[in-house]
Formats: structure tokens, sequence, C-alpha cells
């Protein structure tokens, strides 16, 4: 009988070893080991990860991942955790997840199954449309009126490679340019050098928001996507993910993301303190009720035609 004891308390020393071996192979043995975690952070994708004033980087997906990492810093038991900023673009953000540069990308990034086959994604944390922003006075309302137009976009986008197969399914003549990111795709347009800018459009809002002239643009109503933002990490890391996705579930489900969203989306924000005034959609209503790393768009909102025949000409 006392053998079997034994040899039951060493099997269950074993299973607990084995456990917490588990638990921390991957990128939280990574993040153990080295006592540093690295944020893949944006300089202009307001409010989401921006620089300020100050050249610091900050914004809503940022304050998001300092909650996982906190959770993270507790989980693996460290009584510190360094916290490395590493710079990213939309062309650079997932060959630097894949390669291990970046352990969390904390920025505007659509998950979707696409991108899903390179990288993983922690709950989404914002629902948003792709729409056109251009100056009023170009009368730009829909697709149809960027025909034969110089447009820009930002490279390494959804949003970039949705705007070129359109283009040429519906023999648009649109002479697309890609900008390196979000801040220079904006000052083409204010510059007279592209008629529209295709993105997201709390992305859009804010750059308008935060320009010289704000009242100068107008954003479509005609949405050409549904487009759901997720933090993003790196794939086939199950126990990673689980450290990630238990931190994000808390945060919507806790009732906190109502106090970091209103910070960030209905109250005054840094540089210049000017309010978006954008109120939390039904649509991610729905996902902070029941979390969900969906990348079908239809999981969030009824798509537009316009991404169903993107998405169809795929399948």
């Amino acid at each position: 009988m006392k053998l079997l004891k034994t040899l039951a308390l060493m099997i269950s020393v074993g299973v607990t070893c084995n456990m917490a071996h588990a638990q921390e192979t991957g990128t939280l043995k990574k993040i153990k080991d080295s006592g540093t975690i690295i944020l893949g952070v944006r300089d202009s994708s307001i409010p989401f990860s921006y620089l300020d004033d100050k050249q610091s980087y900050q914004g809503y997906s940022v304050d998001l991942c300092m909650k996982i990492v906190t959770s993270v810093q507790r989980q693996l038991g460290l009584s510190t955790l360094n916290v490395k900023l590493n710079p990213v673009t939309s062309a650079t953000r997932i060959p630097l997840m894949a390669n291990g540069t970046i352990d969390l990308e904390c920025g505007s990034t659509t998950n979707n199954l696409e991108r899903q086959k390179q990288v993983a994604f922690a709950p989404t944390t914002f629902v948003t449309a792709n729409r056109i922003l251009s100056k009023k006075a170009a009368n730009i309302k829909s697709l149809a009126d960027l025909r034969g137009k110089v447009v820009v976009s930002t490279s390494g986008t959804s949003n970039l490679k949705q705007l070129t197969t359109l283009n040429a399914d519906q023999n648009l003549g649109i002479n697309i340019l890609p900008a390196k990111d979000h801040a220079e795709a904006f000052l083409m347009v204010e510059t007279g050098r592209a008629a529209a800018f295709v993105m997201d459009d709390i992305l859009l809002a804010s750059l308008a928001a935060n320009s010289k002239s704000p009242s100068d643009y107008e954003i479509s109503k005609e949405a050409l996507s549904v487009e759901p933002y997720g933090i993003m990490l790196r794939k086939d890391d199950p126990a990673f993910k689980k450290a990630v996705d238990t931190a994000i579930s808390n945060i919507l489900t806790s009732g906190d993301i109502n106090r970091i969203y209103n910070k960030w989306f209905m109250q005054p924000i840094p540089p210049k303190n000017i309010t978006l005034n954008w109120p939390i959609s039904d649509q991610f209503k729905a996902v902070i009720a029941k979390p969900t790393d969906s990348g079908e768009p239809s999981a969030y909102a009824a798509v537009p035609e316009a991404q169903k025949a993107v998405l169809k000409k795929k399948k």
C-alpha cells in the first residue's frame, strides 16, 4: 500500500512538473528565460498605437497589451518583466512576428483567414470597416467614384489587397499608390498627390481629426469590408495563446474594456486632446458579450458586396 501511495505521489509530482514545463515552452519560455517581452508597436495608428508629441508610444492596443504583460508576468511568477517596444509597419509586422523579433503586435491589425495561415490572433478587440477618405471638394462617395483617379493605401494591409483586386475585377483604372504608413498615406491626400485614401474608418477618422483642417475631409458611408482587429501572436504556440486569450477575455467580460475603450475613443487624447467620440459599436458589443478570435467577417456583421466579391474570388 505504501508503495502504491509512493508511486501515486511520484506520478502526481511528475504530472505537475510536466504541466509546468508545458506552460513554459515556446514564447512563454523565451519570455521567462530572457526576462523580457517584446511588443510590436506602430508610429501612426491613432488611437490604437502611435507616437505622441513626446515620442512615447501609447494607445488603446498598447494599453491592452500591457494588461497581457501583467497577466503573463503573474503566470510565470516573475517579480519583474522588462517590456521592450519594437516599431513595426503594416509590411513588417507579420515577418517580425514569424521570425521571433516581437512577441505581441499591439497595433491595428485585421484578423482574417488568410493571415491566420501565418500568425494567430487574440480575441477581437475592435471591429471597423474599410472606407474611403477624400476631400469634400472631390465629391467622392463610393468605389465607383474612384474610377481613373490616384488612390493611396498602406503597404502590407488587407485594404490595399482588396482595393487592388476590386480595381482589376471592375476595370476601374485606378492608379493605386502604396504608402509606407498611414501618416504618409493621409499626407498624400492632404497635399493633393492622391484623390483618396482607402483604409479602416476609425484610422481615417483619427487622422482627419488630428489634421490641420479636419472639416476639409469626409469618409464614405459605403463600406468596402468588415475588419475585426486582434492582437497578433505567433502561430502554433498553444500555451502562449491560452495565456493571451485568457487575459483579453477577462478584460472583455469583466467590464474593464469599457474604461479602456472610453479613455481612447470617448475622451480627449494626446497629442492635441481631440475627442474622437466613437461609441462602442453593436458588432463589438457582441464580441464583449461572447469573445471570439474568428477571422470570418460574417461572424461580426453583414458582409459588404465588395468584400463578398473578393472572398468569393479567393475560394
